[in-house]
């Protein structure tokens, strides 16, 4: 599906996997609304930020991982990380980027964060976004940015991630152990 502003073709809407922490849905609620509603940006697969919650109630985590793939990933192309206080200390977090760097029968996603308004200029990121992130965006398969200014802007980002799973795959880090709890927030010191 094409994306226009002001009439004018931008390019593509991406279909994009919302990976976020439900403590920060209010945030998450503006930004789909403001850039995916409105603005027509890119196309979102959500995971519980609105009333539409769909949670996979298991501890089994291949269970929840093939179901995340199946049911929200399979589609989309890229994952964006909307990055509050808590979200480095979630282990949904993690069992979605774990998914979405995947390589094998599938393209892996790409992958960007972005910090959401209320964290200003900087945030605790999750650890395997932060494996795969890079100071200067070098050599490095995500990204993470500070809150859009444009939905142009946006765009930008969202293809440059979406170019990343055929260009710089051989740069993804996903061999870590994927947590089991929700750890220890570095915020607000508790696990949540």
């Amino acid at each position: 599906m094409a994306y226009y502003q002001n009439g004018q073709l931008i390019g593509i809407r991406r279909k994009v996997f919302i990976s976020h922490f439900k403590g920060d849905s209010a945030e998450v609620e503006e930004f789909i609304q403001k850039f995916a509603n409105e603005e027509q940006v890119f196309i979102p697969k959500v995971l519980g930020a609105n009333e539409n919650y769909d949670y996979i109630d298991s501890v089994n985590t291949d269970y929840v991982m093939t179901q995340i793939r199946e049911k929200y990933l399979l589609d989309s192309t890229v994952t964006i990380v909307l990055v509050g206080s808590c979200t480095h200390s979630r282990r949904y977090i993690d069992w979605e980027l774990k998914s979405s760097l995947r390589q094998g029968n599938y393209t892996p996603n790409g992958v960007m964060g972005i910090i959401l308004p209320s964290k200003g200029n900087s945030a605790y990121l999750p650890p395997r976004l932060e494996s795969n992130w890079e100071k200067g965006h070098g050599n490095c398969y995500a990204r993470y940015w500070i809150y859009p200014t444009s939905a142009k802007e946006l765009h930008n980002w969202i293809e440059d991630a979406f170019l990343a799973r055929t260009t710089r795959t051989h740069l993804i880090k996903n061999s870590q152990e994927i947590l089991k709890y929700n750890r220890k927030c570095n915020i607000c010191n508790i696990t949540h």
